[in-house]
């Protein structure tokens, strides 16, 4: 609605995992790099925890785009709201199956036979679990638990990751030995006030802008409003936006940063 107002390609700020917008602050980079090493390393299962909205769901994406293709198989499972069976159905179907059984007995054999495939073709098997905080109850983390015995001599036959809130360290904790298995543990902070700045900037590069569209006291304001959090950053930027293109200003100023989050705050 306002791109031809602003030169802008594309809107910079909805919040959809696009990888092309990631913006690698202090702590995400250093999430990334953590959650590769442990898929290229085959250490078994990590753990990336942070607080809602703060882009571990982009740093999933980033880690499946990071990763070679013809090299790696990813299974990405973005609502884990599931019973133990409907679980394994997912993983397996996201690993390519055609034909999911519906027994739990055959469901494990086709798992151990796709792990086992993809390592005589010289693959890797890469599970990625988002907002596995959700996960009720706590006997799918025993399945995903004795996922990580299939095993050769000497490595693991898939690598685990699990994404979530907080909370989701305490739920591993339970299960001491899925708790045991976690060779990695990071946790996602909000950004600093210089890395607001930065991740604005970076966002409007990529969405085509030519000029900085939000002042210093703006910025500011935005930071305070929205403890770093990328979410909720792009909801007041974006509003904020519409609103600068309503009021015909040229300049995203600490007042219309105001008056966009009073707009959706209600």
């Amino acid at each position: 609605m306002y791109l031809d107002y602003w030169n802008l390609r594309e809107k910079p700020f909805e919040n959809t995992p696009d990888p092309r917008f990631l913006y690698n602050s202090v702590h995400h980079e250093e999430g990334l790099s953590r959650l590769i090493y442990v898929v290229r390393e085959e250490k078994g299962a990590g753990l990336l925890t942070g607080t809602y909205g703060c882009g571990k769901t982009l740093l999933g994406r980033a880690l499946a785009q990071e990763l070679e293709k013809d090299v790696y198989r990813v299974a990405l499972l973005t609502n884990p709201r599931l019973d133990d069976i409907e679980m394994l159905r997912m993983i397996l179907h996201s690993l390519g199956a055609s034909d999911v059984p519906t027994r739990k007995a055959d469901i494990l054999v086709a798992l151990e036979e796709i792990f086992a495939s993809n390592l005589r073709d010289g693959r890797k098997t890469v599970i990625v679990i988002d907002e596995a905080h959700m996960i009720e109850p706590p006997t799918i983390f025993e399945e995903l638990r004795l996922l990580l015995n299939f095993q050769t001599d000497n490595k693991f036959m898939l690598t685990l990751l699990l994404l979530g809130q907080p909370e989701l360290k305490n739920k591993i904790e339970m299960n001491k030995q899925l708790n045991q298995r976690i060779a990695m543990r990071y946790h996602l902070d909000g950004l600093t006030l210089d890395e607001t700045a930065g991740y604005v900037h970076h966002r409007l590069l990529i969405a085509g802008a030519r000029n900085e569209m939000f002042d210093e006291r703006a910025l500011v304001l935005l930071y305070q409003r929205s403890g770093g959090i990328p979410r909720r950053i792009n909801q007041i930027c974006d509003m904020s936006l519409l609103t600068g293109m309503t009021r015909q200003i040229k300049m995203i100023t600490d007042d219309i940063v105001k008056e966009a989050i009073e707009s959706f705050e209600g």
